[in-house]
């Protein structure tokens, strides 16, 4: 018997369908009946790859005393957060208030009349353990609480929407100075040097504005060089990376960069890409870093790529040893035993992969061994033959002939299909197009830096798909199953693909210019028309998460100014409207990238380590340049790393002139060589005095 989440599209909600739990998803009717039955709501955020969520799965959920239970004295409902990324940050906000502390399963007790949360947590074991209350014990206390203490039931929620409303009003008026910049640049390289404890994440957002800092390294009291550099290598090096198959998983649960949670998402993916490229292009010319790229563009190719061009969201950690077990097991597809590798392996390449890589009979991961490599540079032949080996026993082929592996849809077909090799993850093939963008921005970007045109035409079919497929009723969405769009897009979605049209525009100017680099800057004019019609907010400035139109089921509006795994919207379009200024000489763009400016200043003053995004557009704006130059030149200044330039070809520059330089609203002497172009360029880079 399934219940209503048989029919979801979503990956997430379909693997609760089986479930005893009287599920319903996020609907009008669903909070009409709890308004109505006086039921307090049990709403329960995840994503399809996320461990802990399928934990839960398999035990809370399936259990039927549970379900008897819930069923009875709550109305359940089931979200994922991939659609719904605007419910999931508020009510992950009031978590951490009441908490101290978030993560997913995201689990929220609201009350029916007002959708206010007055009780929240994470993962709730089936029976009391990790010092962690029984689901049953929880449920049971919960509805005394709400039906016997119903002033401190009150009390609390209106102590939590406070919070929330205050959150989203920001105060702006601080001076947007040298001095702000400054302090960003500091305080979010110390965020990326002072790791060392607990889980290691990619930190993305933080290492781009670490990387930005570079060039005022000697005003800064942090080595940006040394932690940039450094976060490069635990990323290529660390177990974090999938030395076989390509690809990053989303974190290590230790500060080594050892064992990772072994899901593989596509936004974590676009980052790293494009910050490798860009430390490459920064004249850190580690070969790790060029291997890293290069596998997960082919881990991309072979196993993300939809036939429609767009690729998929992410992989699960988990995935099946057998077909007889009954639930899979976390990195199962990935680890090698040592006996294992003993059969695989000559003694020579078994001899060099435990020199090169952390093998040892005992392994690093229950018994078995997460590959993590021991030192920088490249591998030698021998290790690489013995790569391909491991390559050919998990996938069935070679890793030269084997173009495409088709995704295991759900774990009934991971279990059932005939794979050559082991079974694999579970895929889930939906389209996110703010994820989809950033992973166009970094293959544009890497297409540049290593001269590599295949790395382009993936990203510009990706691109065309989004273009042309998810416009539905005049307005751009967030998803696309099976060929429809769904859902209307938020401030991410546009910011973001936003951002990589233009990074597709400069990407085209580096070797042929091509009319096609055009059409990319004219998709993004349109593209930032809509999202400053439906998300501008013309009273506070800024971008709401979501348009008027869709956010009546919200507590609050917010506008998304923090950095966690990706980038906040607020920050990407704040920078995309300074680069647009430059592009197109609208200074439109330019004013309205200082009213947003000013309308986080005070959090940024007061928070700087919160938004690091929002410090990298501070950085276009405080030293946002323009060069006009022919293509030829184009091509040189393409492969270098200068944050906060654009280009654009000039075919018809005054005589004995290589360029133009020019600093937002002024142009500097036209330069007649090379040298001193350069020499412009990078002064115009550093006009802050830090």
């Amino acid at each position: 018997m399934t219940n209503r989440l048989a029919q979801a599209q979503s990956l997430y909600l379909r693997k609760h369908a089986e479930n005893p739990i009287d599920w319903w998803p996020w609907c009008e009717e669903a909070l009409e009946t709890a308004r109505r039955d006086n039921k307090p709501i049990f709403l329960s955020v995840g994503y399809s790859s996320c461990h802990w969520c399928t934990v839960m799965e398999g035990e809370a959920f399936s259990d039927q005393a549970i379900a008897d239970y819930m069923n009875a004295n709550f109305l359940p409902i089931k979200v994922d957060r991939e659609e719904r990324p605007d419910l999931d940050s508020i009510y992950m906000q009031t978590v951490q208030m009441m908490t101290g502390q978030g993560g997913w399963p995201l689990n929220v007790f609201l009350a029916p009349d007002d959708l206010i949360p007055f009780y929240g947590g994470t993962y709730f074991p089936l029976e009391a353990r990790y010092g962690r209350p029984g689901f049953m014990q929880v449920l049971q206390a919960i509805r005394r609480y709400y039906d016997h203490e119903p002033e401190k039931v009150r009390s609390l929620k209106e102590e939590l929407l406070g919070h929330l409303q205050s959150s989203a009003l920001l105060n702006p008026g601080q001076e947007l100075s040298d001095e702000l910049l400054r302090q960003g640049l500091e305080y979010n390289t110390g965020v990326l040097t002072s790791e060392g404890h607990g889980p290691s994440f990619p930190m993305i957002p933080y290492a781009d504005m670490a990387l930005h800092a570079v060039r005022f390294q000697d005003h800064l009291k942090y080595d940006a060089t040394e932690s940039c550099t450094k976060r490069g290598l635990n990323l290529a090096l660390g177990g974090i990376y999938d030395h076989v198959g390509g690809g990053f998983h989303r974190y290590t649960v230790d500060p080594t960069w050892t064992v990772p949670h072994f899901e593989k998402m596509l936004y974590d993916n676009g980052q790293i890409v494009e910050y490798l490229a860009n430390l490459w292009s920064a004249g850190m010319h580690e070969p790790a870093f060029e291997r890293a790229i290069g596998g997960t563009v082919q881990w991309l190719k072979r196993e993300m790529t939809a036939p429609q061009g767009y690729f998929y969201a992410a992989q699960d950690a988990d995935s099946f040893s057998t077909r007889d077990e009954v639930e899979p097991e976390e990195g199962a597809f990935y680890v090698w035993d040592y006996n294992e590798l003993e059969q695989l392996l000559t003694a020579e390449e078994l001899t060099e992969l435990t020199q090169q890589f952390t093998v040892t009979r005992n392994g690093n991961f229950e018994g078995q061994n997460v590959l993590q490599r021991r030192q920088q540079g490249a591998l030698s032949e021998t290790v690489e033959a013995a790569l391909d080996k491991l390559f050919q026993v998990r996938y069935g082929a070679d890793p030269r002939s084997l173009t495409t592996f088709p995704p295991a849809r759900n774990n009934q077909e991971a279990k059932t299909q005939d794979w050559p090799g082991r079974i694999p993850a579970v895929t889930d093939t939906k389209m996110i197009a703010a994820w989809n963008s950033l992973m166009i921005s970094g293959l544009a970007r890497a297409a540049t830096v290593f001269s590599q045109p295949e790395y382009l035409q993936l990203a510009i079919q990706a691109a065309n798909f989004i273009r042309q497929q998810q416009w539905a009723e005049g307005r751009f969405h967030r998803l696309n199953y099976d060929g429809q769009p769904h859902v209307p897009a938020q401030s991410e979605d546009y910011a973001l693909f936003i951002k990589a049209l233009l990074d597709l525009h400069q990407a085209w100017l580096s070797g042929e210019v091509s009319v096609e680099s055009q059409a990319w800057l004219e998709v993004a004019v349109r593209v930032q028309q809509e999202f400053d019609d439906r998300l501008w907010s013309s009273e506070l400035g800024g971008y709401y998460n979501t348009a008027s139109d869709a956010s009546q089921d919200l507590l609050v509006r917010e506008r998304s100014y923090a950095d966690n795994a990706t980038p906040a919207a607020n920050g990407v379009a704040i920078a995309n409207l300074i680069r647009l200024a430059l592009l197109t000489e609208n200074l439109a763009y330019l004013d309205r990238a200082e009213q947003g400016l000013q309308a986080f200043s005070s959090i940024m003053e007061s928070a700087p380590q919160a938004c690091p995004s929002l410090f990298v557009a501070l950085d276009w704006y405080r030293n946002q340049t323009l060069v006009r130059t022919t293509s030829d030149r184009l091509d040189q200044l393409a492969l270098q790393y200068l944050p906060t330039a654009v280009y654009l070809p000039e075919a018809n520059l005054p005589a004995a002139t290589i360029g133009l330089v020019c600093q937002g609203l002024s142009c500097k002497e036209p330069a007649t060589s090379f040298e001193q172009l350069w020499e412009q360029l990078q002064q115009s880079q550093m006009r802050t005095t830090v």
